[in-house]
């Protein structure tokens, strides 16, 4: 928030600073910043006026005279009396310093949601969620915390750890691995991403190494739900690169090779590479870091693997010709999982799932409560619910710190009105 705006509102939350357990204190000053930037011309400051009128309230009048001229042009009178009836009754009680309730169960006779309900009520929800950030600055500021179920520390602990990744050493999770945690940690490595969970639940090991997204593929669907299904946290994130390179046995050249194994999405992204060579006999394997290892054991000279470079190392093998990849962006981004609940104090992105009803605008009610609080939402996935055919468990991604007034404003908001809301983690 801006120095303009924090002023507006300082006179509205003293009643916060002197009992900072306060439940609501509403600032229309701070909604007048939101709703008249997006459509009106921002207002000048004003001063203190005669009369005890103070430049909050002169602003907020002004919101509401606004509110009322935009309802004037919809629906019908019966309508415009309403919502103006209501937004005056707001502006006496917020004149006289009294908490602003959210408007409810106000629909036509016909139980209808008429468009001055539903204008009513989106103003109000803003005020309110914008008030709650407010607060939750004002707590932190007098050095109250709420309580989380998430343990803030300042840095992940990466030395005397033990990791567990899927696949063999070599393969991209090993190159993930590595690079997130150095030399310092020992890892072992088990046959399915399922298996990498399980041995974190059991206390066999600190962190699992798993993909979540390929810049080519897209999500790794499975993992998303093992998300779902375990209750571990996401602590880090680690981009690798999938820079597929030829290797092959120490004494063998191009010359001698007559068939290549790897992973049939390896030969896919090499295609041009290996359109250069139809002589060469292409043969799909589990993994390119097993395609490697194949070639380490049998050690025959006229096989090679397309594999990565870290394989090529692990194992022994020559690098026999780089830069073989028809895409050179692409990427895998890979999720380091624990089982505590903790974040570093310098986390900067937040994962979270809910589910929502099957009802008019429930998405975008959800996603409002990363508008309303200044979260820029990077993100959002979406995967069916076992067993309720046509229900969807939604992935979001987006910026943030879990400590942060905002992030607190927003969770608190998606709460009450999604189900199954979980943070999976802030990394």
């Amino acid at each position: 928030m801006g120095k303009l705006t924090i002023n507006l509102c300082e006179e509205l939350h003293q009643k916060i600073r002197e009992d900072v357990a306060a439940d609501e204190a509403l600032t229309t000053g701070i909604l007048m910043e939101r709703i008249l930037r997006e459509h009106y011309e921002r207002p000048k400051p004003r001063p203190r006026a005669e009369g005890g009128r103070t430049m909050a309230f002169s602003v907020s009048e002004e919101l509401f005279q606004r509110v009322k001229q935009y309802l004037a042009a919809h629906g019908d009178q019966s309508q415009r009396d309403f919502v103006v009836g209501l937004v005056e009754q707001g502006l006496a009680l917020w004149k006289q310093g009294k908490t602003l309730k959210p408007l409810e169960g106000y629909k036509s006779q016909k139980g209808e949601r008429t468009l001055a309900f539903t204008v009513t009520e989106e103003l109000f929800q803003q005020i309110m969620s914008i008030s709650r950030k407010r607060q939750y600055q004002l707590l932190q500021e007098n050095g109250i915390e709420e309580k989380s179920e998430f343990l803030r520390v300042p840095k992940l602990k990466d030395q005397d750890v033990t990791v567990v990744y899927q696949g063999v050493e070599g393969a991209y999770s090993f190159a993930a691995m590595k690079t997130f945690f150095g030399n310092a940690a020992s890892s072992f490595h088990v046959n399915t991403w399922k298996d990498a969970m399980e041995e974190i639940r059991k206390g066999h090991a600190d962190y699992a190494v798993l993909p979540i997204e390929n810049s080519t593929a897209g999500i790794v669907q499975d993992n998303y739900d093992l998300l779902t299904e375990y209750d571990h946290v996401i602590v880090g994130e680690q981009i690798i690169r999938c820079e597929h390179v030829l290797t092959g046995l120490p004494e063998a050249s191009l010359e001698d090779i007559r068939t290549v194994y790897s992973h049939p999405q390896a030969l896919m992204q090499c295609r041009s590479f290996l359109d250069s060579h139809r002589e060469w006999h292409q043969m799909e394997w589990n993994n390119t870091a097993a395609a490697a290892k194949k070639v380490a054991d049998e050690k025959d000279k006229t096989q090679a693997a397309i594999s990565s470079r870290y394989a090529a190392e692990h194992f022994g093998l020559k690098i026999l010709s780089e830069n073989i990849y028809s895409n050179a962006n692409n990427s895998t981004r890979f999720i380091i999982v624990a089982k505590d609940k903790i974040y570093a104090e310098n986390a900067g992105k937040i994962s979270v799932s809910y589910e929502l009803p099957h009802e008019s605008g429930s998405l975008y009610n959800s996603l409002s409560h990363f508008i309303y609080n200044g979260l820029n939402m990077t993100k959002i996935e979406s995967r069916p619910i076992l067993e309720r055919n046509w229900e969807y468990r939604f992935f979001v991604d987006f910026e943030g710190n879990l400590s942060e007034s905002a992030v607190k404003n927003a969770l608190r908001g998606l709460r009450a009105e999604v189900r199954n809301l979980r943070v999976h983690g802030n990394y």
